[in-house]
């Protein structure tokens, strides 16, 4: 029986499970680990996030000859250039627009009533309303919610972010050493690997480096580019606090398909409540930049699709936020194309070795059970 790989298979998920079972018993004793892990969350992520963006940078600076740490030093220096710029010529004006917004909230959902029942008053619209005199009402209290809503995720983001001079003191040093010493960490992952396994598992590191990177660098380059469109656009049609949501929206469009739509409704009721037109123009306005990105900028930056179905990914969005709020949203499918990438090649290194093992005996046989059955 102790030879049975199924007897063995069952201990070892028995052990498992009573590893866990223990575990769920002297939980405490983790506790001051998990709120060192949920300090360091927001930061770690963050640092992650901007090593794989600018790890580049990094190493065409060291491919000139020019020392690694001198290196991140001078991409420090060159993003204090830009911070002080963004200080000097963009932030008065985002602070203005974000005082004002703040002042005229409290205007807003009187401002959305006057433009319905002005609405309610023309030939054109009035048969759409008949009948239905509450129209108004409900959708002044859908956007009462939608304003309780992104007050009350605001309130969470901040509650992630548990002490801000936390994120701001350690994410430069944590991504200090990221760009410096990060091509290290991968010898060391492999050295943890068994050494019949070695070769797969720097393939794998390989598979979960090369997708990451492609992923955050090309979404921050499509978001961008996005961003600068729509404000151009909203500036045309004259949008009220157009730099405000042009620069919302950007974080917003990391959030897949979903977060389209979600950087578009602030659009539209900002718009309709200066004129219903303005409202149609500003759909416009993101309908064409969004066209623009999908068919053109993305086929030129992505290269090649990132093979997650688009149904797979609202359920993970959908999960990720479920679970962990707006850093489960955002990491979701991150997290995703990592587990797939392990699974896959996992699944390729069994299937090799069940083939090798009688490869001498059943050669032939392989080759005919591949016909059609």
């Amino acid at each position: 029986m102790l030879q049975s790989k199924y007897f063995r298979t069952c201990l070892a998920i028995i052990a498992f499970l009573t590893i866990l079972y223990l575990g769920s018993k002297v939980i405490f004793l983790f506790s001051p680990l998990v709120a060192i892990f949920n300090l360091l969350l927001v930061p770690m992520m963050l640092s992650g996030f901007m090593f794989y963006l600018l790890r580049p940078l990094v190493n065409y600076l060291e491919s000139k000859k020019l020392n690694r740490a001198l290196s991140v030093l001078l991409i420090y220096l060159v993003f204090a250039g830009l911070f002080v710029l963004f200080w000097v010529l963009v932030w008065p004006t985002l602070r203005e627009q974000i005082q004002n917004f703040i002042d005229n909230t409290p205007y807003l959902v009187q401002g959305l009533q006057n433009q319905f029942n002005q609405l309610q008053n023309e030939p054109a619209f009035s048969r759409f309303f008949q009948g239905d005199t509450d129209l108004t009402t409900r959708l002044t209290g859908y956007l009462n919610d939608a304003i309780a809503w992104v007050t009350n995720s605001m309130s969470n983001l901040i509650s992630v972010v548990s002490s801000i001079v936390v994120v701001i003191a350690t994410l430069p040093i944590i991504l200090y050493y990221m760009l410096k010493d990060g091509h290290k960490l991968s010898p060391i992952l492999q050295s943890l690997v068994p050494r019949k396994y070695r070769k797969q598992g720097q393939d794998i590191l390989k598979d979960i480096d090369s997708a990451l990177s492609g992923f955050i660098v090309t979404r921050v380059l499509l978001n961008v580019v996005l961003g600068i469109m729509l404000y151009i656009g909203f500036l045309l049609i004259g949008l009220p606090y157009s730099l405000l949501l042009a620069v919302i929206s950007i974080p917003l469009n990391f959030i897949p398909y979903v977060g389209s739509l979600l950087a578009a409704i602030p659009v539209i009721i900002v718009g309709f409540i200066e004129s219903p037109s303005m409202a149609i123009w500003s759909l416009v306005i993101i309908l064409v930049a969004q066209q623009i990105q999908d068919n053109v900028l993305s086929p030129i930056i992505y290269g090649k699709s990132l093979d997650v179905h688009p149904l797979t990914t609202v359920l993970l969005v959908l999960v990720g936020g479920d679970f962990f709020g707006i850093i489960g949203v955002l990491i979701a499918l991150p997290v995703y194309m990592i587990l797939k990438i392990l699974f896959l090649r996992i699944y390729e290194i069994i299937i090799a070795e069940r083939g090798d093992e009688p490869a001498a005996e059943t050669e032939t046989v392989v080759i005919t059970d591949n016909e059609p059955q």
